[in-house]
């Protein structure tokens, strides 16, 4: 049994843990610049969420900036009122977590505190965790410290449970949580990037180490890269227009050999490649939050929960990820 425990490598020590759930992400409700967003699309989007929730999917994440031109704040707004509408032993399961942006005119330790209150009103008062939407460390310094303070100065007044910071590298990682613990304020949650097509914070950096180290969770974005790890077959001859087409157009075509080893790593559960995409996310230790606006996507989704990759279908994948020549464009506001 010693001998076991010695043998167990850092790569290997993800899937040794429980692996993380699947959350729900809500980006698309209220973006009409990818997204397509129409407001006759609301009820399906009120069944997509109430099903997510029936297969098991309760954490959900927005922003007060999610939703374009006059739908801004339209995310919050739809999953403040789902929320409200739930039967009570589905309103019970959810954790809402909603990410404060730190806009130029947001100042000072009380800058976000109407706008956390206007998302808590969006919300209909249903909000377990407030995060910072990115980081100003490379750009507005002396900026973020004051926020976070502001931040920490809510869950300790009671006034929401959690707090979270998004977009951070380890560096920065490690000081705003010893900053934070000196108050007694638990960071609880690190988001960022993280697919197939932007490996890095688990690959390289040891972002995801140090969020290990630091008992911080990590929350991954875009574990689907905008939909081009869920297109397969007929799907991928077909682009949709706009800004995600473009960037279809330039990272699709080498990622045949990636899609063929999803495939057969996901033909044995029946799953599909999205399926496959999001247990790498968690066999990585990171919680993938996946945007859903059909049932059959949430169906998609909770299907991951059912299984879970083996080490060697990892290493393949990580290995295949990582001699990518073309990735997803890095997040401009990611700190080192």
């Amino acid at each position: 049994m010693a001998l076991q425990v010695v043998l167990l490598t850092m790569a290997d020590l993800p899937t040794a843990l429980p692996l993380p759930a699947i959350g729900i992400g809500t980006w698309a409700w209220g973006n009409r610049f990818l997204w397509g967003y129409d407001p006759a699309q609301d009820g399906l989007l009120e069944v997509t969420f109430r099903r997510a929730l029936e297969l098991g999917l309760s954490f959900v994440d927005t922003a007060d900036s999610y939703g374009t031109g006059r739908w801004n704040g339209r995310s919050e707004v739809l999953l403040g009122r789902f929320c409200t509408g739930l039967p009570p032993d589905l309103q019970r399961r959810v954790r809402v977590a909603t990410k404060l942006a730190p806009f130029p005119w947001r100042l000072g330790r009380g800058g976000l505190r109407r706008a956390f209150q206007a998302s808590r009103r969006r919300l209909d008062g249903h909000l377990q965790r407030v995060q910072l939407h990115w980081s100003t460390a490379r750009y507005a310094p002396w900026q973020e410290d004051p926020l976070l303070d502001g931040l920490a100065d809510l869950v300790l007044a009671g006034e929401v449970a959690e707090l979270g910071v998004s977009n951070m590298g380890p560096r920065r990682l490690r000081q705003v949580q010893r900053r934070l613990a000196e108050r007694g304020v638990r960071l609880t949650s690190l988001q960022v990037q993280l697919s197939l097509l932007s490996p890095d914070p688990i690959l390289r950096g040891g972002l995801a180490a140090v969020c290990r180290d630091l008992n911080i969770d990590l929350i991954a974005y875009s574990p689907l890269a905008l939909g081009l790890l869920a297109r397969s077959g007929q799907e991928a001859a077909l682009r949709p227009r706009g800004p995600r087409g473009a960037l279809f157009a330039r990272l699709e075509p080498q990622l045949e050999p990636l899609r063929s080893c999803m495939a057969g790593i996901g033909e044995p559960h029946g799953a599909s490649l999205a399926a496959v995409a999001l247990n790498w996310c968690r066999a990585h230790g990171a919680l993938p939050i996946v945007g859903l606006r059909t049932p059959a996507q949430a169906e998609l989704a909770a299907d991951a929960l059912a299984w879970q990759l083996s080490a060697e279908e990892r290493r393949r994948l990580d290995a295949l990820a990582l001699g990518l020549n073309r990735r997803m464009p890095a997040n401009p506001f990611q700190s080192s």
